[in-house]
């Protein structure tokens, strides 16, 4: 510490950053006081940005049982998915979020440490057992274990909702779950935003279905057409109907969420799995999250 301010190393917590965070996090009540917040946030940043195990934290980090436990506890009372939603809140009250959704998926391969957790039905220890679910998201094929990342975006690249499933489910069947997610509070009254002006998709998500879905809803939907439905339709001819609508030059703004996981996957932790909970590997995605949204 010098002066007021904080000396910042690599990848960690930026003054500017920590300035719309620390309001945000719990204080100490009774009892022992809290070790510094700032200080065990930037010990889960090294964690997430190298991938390394918990027992190798460094020293100025302070003990690694504290992070992980305040990693535990957070995850576990829903924090982290509060302060992102509060980020969000802020940023939409001022103008900041383009309502042009953008999503996507990607395939992260879960190392061998990311198998083995406790199944649910089985007597795990109490703390594991509160974050148990079927499966944990991992996926197995001829290429191993695997999760799936499910992406939507704004505008300008910034994530506004992540659902996880096994590396082999599908794109199109998780896009309405993944936009009923979007649901941005206002900075005041009023009721949440959660319709996006325009969601642009690749041609995995085109279907008959998913455009009737999105007409219903009142969604722009920007999705090329696949060359097998664009033949079947051919062949009925009028019959077939018209083509759907598509917007070659707003389409080209779909790179965004491309470059959204690029940046989630600096974060080794995060491009490779190791966590064997999908909690925490949820909780990583998040908090990976925030920090993109402050940068």
């Amino acid at each position: 510490m010098v002066g007021s301010w904080v000396v910042v190393g690599r990848g960690e917590v930026t003054d500017k950053a920590w300035a719309r965070i620390e309001p945000l996090l719990p204080v100490s009540g009774g009892g022992r006081r809290w070790r510094d917040h700032r200080q065990v946030l930037n010990a889960i940043l090294w964690k997430l940005r190298t991938g390394a195990p918990w027992r190798d934290l460094p020293e100025r980090y302070g003990p690694w049982k504290t992070a992980h436990e305040r990693l535990r506890l957070w995850t576990k009372n829903g924090l982290w998915q509060k302060i992102l939603d509060e980020v969000i809140v802020k940023d939409d009250a001022v103008g900041q979020v383009e309502w042009v959704i953008s999503v996507d998926s990607s395939v992260v391969r879960a190392h061998q440490h990311a198998a083995g957790a406790r199944k649910k039905g089985a007597p795990p220890a109490k703390v594991s057992k509160t974050f148990a679910v079927e499966g944990e998201h991992l996926g197995r094929s001829r290429g191993g274990l695997s999760t799936k990342i499910h992406l939507a975006v704004d505008g300008r690249g910034r994530p506004m909702r992540i659902l996880l499933t096994p590396g082999q489910a599908g794109d199109n069947p998780q896009l309405l779950p993944l936009l009923d997610g979007i649901s941005v509070g206002r900075d005041g009254p009023g009721r949440p935003r959660c319709r996006p002006e325009v969601v642009i998709l690749d041609k995995a998500y085109s279907h008959p279905s998913t455009r009737e879905a999105m007409r219903q809803r009142g969604i722009r939907m920007v999705c090329p057409e696949r060359n097998d439905q664009r033949a079947r339709r051919a062949e009925k001819g009028s019959r077939g109907g018209r083509p759907p609508a598509f917007d070659a030059e707003l389409y080209k703004q779909r790179n965004v969420v491309e470059r959204c996981f690029n940046r989630l996957k600096q974060f080794r932790d995060l491009a490779t799995r190791y966590a064997k909970r999908t909690a925490y590997y949820q909780a990583s995605l998040t908090i990976a999250a925030i920090i993109l949204w402050l940068r």
